[in-house]
């Protein structure tokens, strides 16, 4: 188990038994919300709800159905869930749409094909609420081997640890579909991908605003007979590569271009430092050609190093606008709200 993860879990342990207000006002029930992206989870979506509906009795449930061709939706009205369509294919469109809709103070989304455990819950908006952070990611550990493919774990592996050298080391399941919010993570999570990236983006958004976050394994299962993964590994995972080369290039334009800047200037230099041997040799210049493209390689990388100033001026620029987007809204805590049971 990874330490950051260990210490999540002492920590939820501990906050069950949180002190109360030290004004001595009573604590208001935080809204919770329970957010269900569903595309034909027929076989499971019943089971998903009821099992919030029991573990979090005060939130309230909601199933994003995205343009399902079974009866994902019906069932899910009947399970009594408040059901709502995106028709915008891609699991990053419905997040887009459900945390631009829905008003909370507190938003758990989770998959919809019982692959996680709803009991883990409760735990995980304790541990929010009594230490003020605003991502808490339920890390699988898989109850069988089937559950959690070895193709799925490895890229998962891989993935996570890109995102660790580029941006920072802070989780260790960067593509949990299970998390919980806080409303001013949510409100100020600008969601741009449109498919299974968006947890990576997630990720991202809470490394580079360096946001209060935390971990706790939970029980992973597999998937309820009937309901097949939506997930393709390869295909995803060359999309959720390609979202992490973008975002490291818009969030560490210095770095990504300095980069560059310095691969073409070690090229420029193998081809011209023959030149410079030839020319101090005999004072003439045989290729020409050569020494135009070594002169053409200096001078992009040179461009490329300005370019990368220029960014990250701009990119500091909207990360302050982001951060001051983030303090604008209050943290449960700060409002005198306390989820307990």
């Amino acid at each position: 188990m990874e330490p950051f993860a260990r210490r999540s879990i002492e920590r939820a342990r501990t906050s069950e038994s949180a002190p109360s207000d030290p004004d001595g006002l009573p604590w208001a029930q935080p809204r919770i919300a329970v957010l269900i992206p569903c595309f034909n989870e027929a076989a499971s979506i019943d089971t998903v709800v009821r099992g919030f509906q029991a573990a979090v009795p005060e939130a309230a449930v909601y199933v994003y159905d995205n343009n399902s061709t079974d009866h994902t939706a019906s069932i899910a009205a009947i399970a009594g869930a408040t059901v709502r369509k995106e028709p915008l294919q891609g699991k990053g469109n419905v997040v887009r749409r459900m945390f631009a809709d829905i008003e909370a103070d507190i938003y758990v989304m989770v998959d919809g094909d019982s692959t996680y455990d709803p009991a883990c819950a409760p735990a995980m908006i304790r541990l929010l609420l009594a230490e003020n952070l605003d991502m808490v990611v339920a890390t699988r550990t898989a109850a069988e081997e089937a559950a959690y493919r070895s193709g799925h774990r490895f890229g998962n592996r891989l993935l996570t640890k890109a995102v660790a050298h580029l941006f920072g080391n802070r989780f260790s399941d960067m593509l949990s579909g299970y998390r919980v919010f806080s409303r001013r993570f949510v409100k100020s999570f600008p969601a741009m991908s449109s498919g299974f990236e968006t947890e990576t983006e997630l990720t991202i958004h809470a490394l580079e605003l360096a946001l209060p976050v935390a971990e706790i394994p939970t029980p992973y299962s597999v998937r309820a007979q009937g309901s097949m993964s939506k997930l393709q590994t390869y295909k995803d995972g060359l999309r959720i590569l390609r979202l992490i080369l973008v975002l490291y290039k818009n969030e560490r334009p210095l770095r990504f271009f300095s980069l560059i800047a310095a691969v073409l200037g070690a090229v420029a230099l193998l081809l011209g430092v023959p030149l410079f041997v030839t020319f101090a040799q005999t004072g003439l210049v045989p290729r020409q050609p050569t020494a135009i493209l070594a002169t053409g390689l200096v001078l992009l990388s040179a461009l490329s190093f300005v370019t990368g100033l220029i960014l990250d001026t701009v990119t500091r620029g909207r990360r302050e606008v982001r951060r001051l987007a983030y303090l604008s809204i209050k943290a449960p805590e700060a409002s005198h709200q306390r989820f307990s049971r």
